[in-house]
């Protein structure tokens, strides 16, 4: 196929998609709260700026299972599978070739601090399961990582556009001990919802705890509500 082609219809199977979840992603709490829990000016999407318990960092801190794997981009893969019509595993050229996205987003994490304004460029969930087209019954996505690390998202979150597989922050290749050479950012949950070093996105038919769900922590994760654990 053309990519000419190909990117006609990434581009009719993702506006198909944020319609079917158009009204989910309109009523999750990270957008729809009425009493959200944080302080500071509104965010990009209408919360306040630092949820409830969190502190801002100039830093970024390290946070990981005690493993960072070391992927040379010509043995990367991504494999998106599951309940989808069209599976794939794509390789580094691949993923560089799909609709790239730049976008400035905060990073929450789970331990209590937050960097504010970070940029970032990489792909959007959305335009990758447009290129897969989730089946009708599909409702979550279990990430994993060449870690080992796994963690599940809502397609009404996953979906959402400020949803990407990053290579590139602040202008530069993403470090390896973020992640890199790609990792999945999720701006409006706690970051554990986005993993490093991502090798595989798997489609649901219906929720999977993933590494840190099945010890104790939300399987929402959102952080205008202090949602921390279960």
């Amino acid at each position: 196929m053309e990519e000419s082609e190909k990117l006609r219809r990434i581009v009719e199977a993702r506006m198909k998609l944020k319609s079917r979840f158009e009204e989910k992603m309109r009523l999750t709490p990270s957008v729809a709260d009425s009493k959200p829990m944080g302080s500071g000016k509104p965010n990009r999407h209408g919360m306040p700026v630092l949820p409830a318990g969190q502190i801002i960092t100039r830093k970024w801190p390290v946070l990981d299972l005690g493993i960072e794997p070391e992927i040379p981009l010509d043995e990367w893969r991504l494999i998106i599978d599951g309940a989808v019509e069209h599976p794939v595993e794509l390789t580094w050229e691949d993923f560089m070739a799909l609709p790239q996205t730049e976008d400035t987003s905060d990073f929450h994490c789970v331990t209590t601090w937050s960097k504010l304004d970070m940029n970032w460029k990489g792909v959007r969930l959305l335009d990758l399961a447009a290129l897969v087209q989730p089946e009708e019954q599909a409702t979550h996505i279990l990430c994993y990582g060449y870690d080992d690390y796994t963690t599940n998202v809502s397609l009404e979150e996953a979906l959402k556009p400020d949803v990407l597989l990053v290579h590139t922050v602040e202008g530069a290749p993403l470090p390896r001990e973020h992640g890199g050479p790609v990792r999945m950012i999720t701006r409006q949950l706690y970051a554990w919802k986005g993993s490093k070093w991502i090798r595989r996105i798997e489609f649901l038919k219906e929720n999977k705890l993933g590494f840190w769900e099945e010890r104790g922590y939300s399987n929402t994760a959102y952080p205008w509500r202090n949602d921390r654990y279960s």
